[in-house]
């Protein structure tokens, strides 16, 4: 295996289609596209100065990597990528990638960042941005810090642990999803889903958990959680009360208290949903 140790890389395409090499302590700087079509690479402490910098790479770890504000669309139509201990900066980052893996990893500009990509593991890792993680498949989320709306919109076999989000219209027009042992804070959460499973989660919703299909809550507080679970079907088993309920669709619903019940004949049938107050 070929080895590049301290060298600075410029210019378009600069090491287009390298294979079977090692880069430690590299500088890729202007130049789009520096190692576009890469097989078989390790990278570590090395700096990705400008855009498309990864991008149709296959079987590449990067370790202890730098991708700078510049570095736009980093890495976008690769396959079986892994990023360890590594900074990026840059927004649009993974795109349509399959098998990534990401550990101790920090988002710092996560803005539409990790979007239709599939088989993909995230764990001790920090996001900051918008629209994180949409229309991804086959996702499993360990430790992860996110700071921004929109999270993990369109998922499809979504798997959430010991994570902490804050993000308004998470979880959005997704399909088996299961959050454990974490916090979420933010308006509308888990709309238009189908499959959603919370297990000793703390939740904060305002009209939260509504229009889910086949809605399950175990072990979890609500905080300040008003007018949930409109038009959903629930197995709900909450620890401590709720601010407010309205127009659930049907299933049960047990607290030990529910500070309002709204119950619109007009638009859903009461009887459909049992209410269990647990003293």
């Amino acid at each position: 295996m070929q080895k590049f140790v301290e060298q600075k890389f410029i210019g378009e395409r600069a090491m287009f289609d390298a294979k079977d090499a090692e880069f430690e302590r590299c500088g890729f700087a202007a130049g789009e596209s520096p190692l576009k079509h890469g097989q078989n690479l390790r990278l570590k402490n090395c700096t990705f100065e400008w855009k498309y910098p990864l991008w149709y790479i296959k079987n590449v770890a990067v370790e202890d990597g730098f991708l700078m504000q510049t570095a736009r669309a980093g890495i976008w139509y690769a396959r079986d990528v892994s990023f360890k201990d590594t900074l990026i900066q840059a927004p649009k980052s993974f795109r349509r990638c399959q098998n990534v893996r990401l550990e101790n990893v920090n988002l710092t500009q996560a803005e539409e960042t990790l979007w239709s990509c599939a088989d993909v593991e995230i764990k001790n890792v920090c996001a900051r941005g918008d629209y994180f993680a949409m229309n991804c498949e086959n996702v499993r989320v360990y430790g992860l810090n996110l700071d921004g709306n929109y999270g993990f919109d369109g998922c499809k076999n979504l798997l959430v642990e010991d994570s902490k989000l804050l993000s308004k219209d998470a979880f959005w027009n997704c399909e088996n999803v299961t959050v454990r042992n974490s916090f979420i804070s933010g308006e509308y959460l888990a709309w238009n889903s189908k499959n959603v499973t919370f297990e000793n989660c703390v939740i904060e919703s305002l009209q939260g958990l509504c229009y889910v299909q086949n809605l399950v809550l175990r072990g979890c507080q609500t905080l300040d959680t008003t007018l949930a679970f409109e038009y959903s079907s629930v197995d709900v088993e909450i620890l401590g009360g709720i601010a407010s309920v309205k127009n659930p669709l049907s299933g049960v619903i047990r607290a030990r208290e529910i500070g309002e019940i709204i119950m619109d004949k007009e638009c859903v049938d009461p009887a459909a949903t049992r209410i269990i107050l647990e003293k």
